[in-house]
């Protein structure tokens, strides 16, 4: 076998398109949106190399249009998921011997085909299936997704190089990072299909094997993403798409001794239930799984005094909205100074009502639908007790309908206590809460955010006080695992905002930063000496 040191293409981040009337992305995404709707898909399963289909067939619709179905997928069960870590184990000993330059290779072309020939079918899906807008779905399922892939191999390739930096004479000091002995579970959420080609890819991107089962509401790109990667070259049985019930996958996944490892991305609740049962079943597993996920957040936008008022509506309006607030990082909870208020409000009022709502094929649309039922009822109980409850005032929105589709008005509630429900819990929908502060308190403001949630994931703050600034970036030290200056707390990039957070919110093991790949490797370290002593008597043993 042919050797050398490798050097990867330097990456940079994938340019974004405008999708401005008269370009032509404009034209070809729509042309892919009207080839989509115009068929439905039978969409099976992928294990080791084969498509399984079963008689369980769920619908995959439209949250905007939910009478239209997109596609049927495949339901598994138990035994698809055995199958599946089965599948996985068989191609295990071959994919991790495969020379990481050629590993790096099919994940280099799989990124190359999501920015050029799926481009526009990847972005159509995410657009019909998850409900976004065409630059939502352009930032995420093309661009985010193609430097997610393009950024790992070259940190792969930086991680490969790390060696020991002192080998004495006689001896060379080395290491090598192996895969983790066993397969890889890869739990996937609705709202990014960045995220959902992300964890599974990374982790076999350092040659693991893995089980992949996407959100239910993320079949329909989550096949896109399957089959770019089998165009890649990606070898049958290293990623396995299976879709069935959680907690069937669970009883499956986390009793096997080679379980090795979860990468998730989802629910505390759940995420914590997962920790629990891996607790539970430890002695029962080959090695100490590594359990690394992301889970949510009470994201929160300080306006202090100082601010630029026009910046900060910019920057709640869109940290809040864009994506019906369903972003990990969306603002959820603002808090803005008094001698702000009037003119904030006005403004926010006059932008909200500008926003026109409804399905994504109708690019005028920044408001878009929700994801699902389950979703819609939630947000609409929410509502309907804040309209209820002293102390709370609707300023804007408080309406919905689910007749044609999942749509939640952007809603805006004022709130006199702090503390309020929907300051402190997520609700993952358009609902942003405000409370309006005495300019004076601003210190012990920043110790009610610091306080408030259990979560720790993204903030931000608007200010021209650069000493304000710095006294609430140290104030909010742990508040936040993605702090923002001057901008709004949504919109992290691949290679320049690594993204997660601590506390209630995840490992912060950083999506799209060297740290997450290293929890995919075990490292061992190697020592060679050239001229091994013959004789165990050290010198000091010498009689004077």
């Amino acid at each position: 076998m042919l050797k050398g040191f490798f050097n990867v293409p330097t990456p940079v981040n994938e340019p974004i398109n405008s999708y401005a009337p008269g370009t032509k992305e404009r034209s070809l995404l729509k042309e892919a949106i009207a080839e989509a709707r115009a068929k439905q898909l039978d969409i099976p399963m992928f294990i080791g190399g084969q498509e399984v289909h079963t008689q369980n067939k769920k619908k995959v619709v439209a949250p905007h249009d939910h009478q239209h179905v997109l596609a049927t997928f495949s339901y598994g069960d138990k035994s698809h998921v055995k199958q599946a870590i089965d599948a996985a184990l068989a191609t295990k000993a071959d994919w991790e011997a495969l020379a990481w330059e050629h590993r790096a290779a099919i994940f280099m072309k799989a990124a190359d085909l999501f920015a050029t020939k799926y481009r526009y079918q990847i972005n159509a899906a995410t657009m019909l299936g998850q409900s976004k807008n065409a630059y939502q779905a352009e930032i995420d399922a093309a661009c985010e997704l193609v430097d997610f892939l393009r950024f790992n191999v070259s940190y792969m390739q930086d991680i490969y190089g790390q060696q020991p930096p002192v080998s004495p004479n006689g001896m060379w000091n080395r290491t090598e990072q192996r895969p983790l002995e066993g397969f890889i579970f890869a739990l996937t959420p609705f709202n990014f299909t960045a995220i959902a080609g992300n964890l599974p890819a990374c982790v076999a991107m350092m040659g693991n094997v893995v089980v992949w089962k996407p959100a239910d509401t993320q079949v329909y790109a989550a096949n896109v993403i399957m089959n770019v990667f089998r165009e890649a070259g990606l070898p049958d049985g290293v990623i396995n798409l299976i879709f069935a019930d959680g907690p069937e996958v669970g009883d499956v996944v986390f009793n096997h001794p080679d379980f090795a490892g979860i990468h998730f991305t989802g629910s505390t609740k759940v995420f914590q239930e997962i920790w629990k049962t891996i607790g539970t079943n430890i002695h029962k597993y080959k090695s100490y799984p590594r359990i690394v996920g992301e889970t949510g957040g009470k994201d929160f936008i300080l306006v202090h005094p100082s601010a630029d008022v026009a910046a900060s509506v910019t920057a709640i309006v869109r940290g809040a909205f864009e994506y019906q607030g369903q972003k990990c990082s969306a603002a959820s909870r603002t808090y803005i100074p008094k001698s702000l208020w009037p003119e904030i409000k006005k403004l926010m009022i006059r932008d909200l009502a500008s926003f026109k709502m409804g399905g994504t094929e109708d690019f005028s649309n920044f408001i878009n639908a929700v994801i699902d039922e389950r979703s819609f009822d939630k947000l609409a109980k929410y509502i309907d007790q804040a309209k209820k409850d002293k102390g709370v005032e609707v300023i804007a929105g408080g309406n919905y309908d689910k007749s044609k589709g999942y749509f939640i008005e952007p809603t805006v509630l004022v709130v006199d206590d702090p503390k309020y429900t929907t300051m402190c819990e997520e609700l993952f929908g358009p609902v942003l809460s405000v409370y309006v502060y005495e300019d004076q308190e601003f210190d012990q403001i920043l110790e009610i955010i610091d306080t408030t949630s259990p979560y720790a994931l993204t903030g931000a703050i608007l200010s021209q006080d650069r000493y304000a600034i710095e006294k609430a970036s140290y104030a909010l030290r742990n508040s936040a695992g993605n702090f923002y200056i001057n901008d709004k707390c949504t919109g992290a990039v691949v290679g320049q905002q690594p993204f997660g957070g601590a506390r209630g919110s995840g490992t912060n093991d950083k999506a799209g930063a060297m740290i997450n790949l290293l929890r995919w490797v075990s490292p061992r370290t190697i020592k060679e000496t050239f001229n091994p002593p013959t004789d165990y008597r050290y010198p000091f043993l010498a009689e004077d």
